[in-house]
């Protein structure tokens, strides 16, 4: 296994794993994987019998799961579960920011009718889309680069994205996927469909790239050091998701993901 955040132990308690140092050192990141618990064995000096009789674990602290993925000697997982769980994730990733996942469609609203504040967001949305397009998420990953590493992405994007796109992917879809692509043909819908889920998974990736503390952003221009994406989340944290099917962007909220509001950029 090689997610994050991986560790071993010796039974006892005691602990090993890559910190942030080790992790930023190139040239030993040629020859080990962070989050492998047998580069971590191999490099603390427990090498092929010896790595056996260490305990593996993992620890996600986005979603805050600890997993008991090898006992090999005394079962100490109760005090490595304390230790994940008290650990100061910035000695591990300092870019990291860890927050709770939120998922917009379970935000109630007092009104489903956005103000007009969040229409000018909606609209800010369209001209990072027509910049970045279904990049966002490419835009994210490529921004923090080698620094952070691979297993920590695909950590942090599984843990939003699995927590949160089943719902608002399946919702939204489902509150006027139908209905268009019974007007459109289904030719017409093999193009609005992959606007309408790469929109949708903007919004998503939008809300991974608030977990890193980045300067720079890759593909996309940053204003007065703005998070390029903030309209996303802004929108997000307000309980509306935004889709855009190639001509329309709508916004949905609530748990059925209802539209609450169209906009036609062509029309104005």
């Amino acid at each position: 296994m090689c997610n994050f955040f991986s560790l071993i132990s010796d039974g006892n308690g005691k602990v090993y794993y890559f910190d942030s140092k080790l992790r930023k050192d190139k040239k030993l990141m040629l020859n080990f994987n962070p989050d492998s618990h047998t580069s971590i064995a191999t490099y603390f000096g427990f090498k092929d019998k010896q790595e056996d009789k260490m305990n593996k674990y993992e620890y996600n602290p986005i979603t805050c799961v600890f997993v008991k993925d090898q006992i090999n000697t005394k079962d100490d997982s109760k005090q490595v579960e304390e230790f994940c769980r008290q650990l100061d994730f910035k000695t591990i990733i300092p870019e990291l920011n860890i927050k709770t996942i939120v998922n917009a469609l379970h935000i109630v609203r007092k009104k489903n009718t956005p103000s007009k504040k969040e229409i000018q967001l909606l609209k800010e949305c369209h001209c990072v889309w027509a910049r970045v397009g279904a990049s966002v998420g490419a835009s994210v990953r490529a921004s923090f680069g080698d620094s952070v590493g691979d297993s920590v992405w695909a950590s942090v994007g599984a843990s939003v994205g699995d927590s949160v796109w089943a719902s608002v992917g399946a919702s939204v879809r489902a509150s006027f996927g139908a209905s268009v692509r019974a007007s459109f043909g289904d030719s017409v819908w093999d193009r609005i469909g992959a606007n309408f889920r790469a929109s949708v998974w903007a919004s998503v990736c939008s809300q991974i790239g608030t977990m890193f503390i980045i300067q720079e952003w890759k593909y996309v221009k940053v204003i007065d050091g703005k998070y390029p994406f903030q309209c996303y989340v802004d929108l997000w944290n307000a309980g509306l998701v935004p889709s855009f099917d190639g001509t329309t962007w709508r916004l949905h909220a609530g748990k059925e993901a209802k539209i609450v509001y169209e906009w036609n950029p062509k029309k104005e």
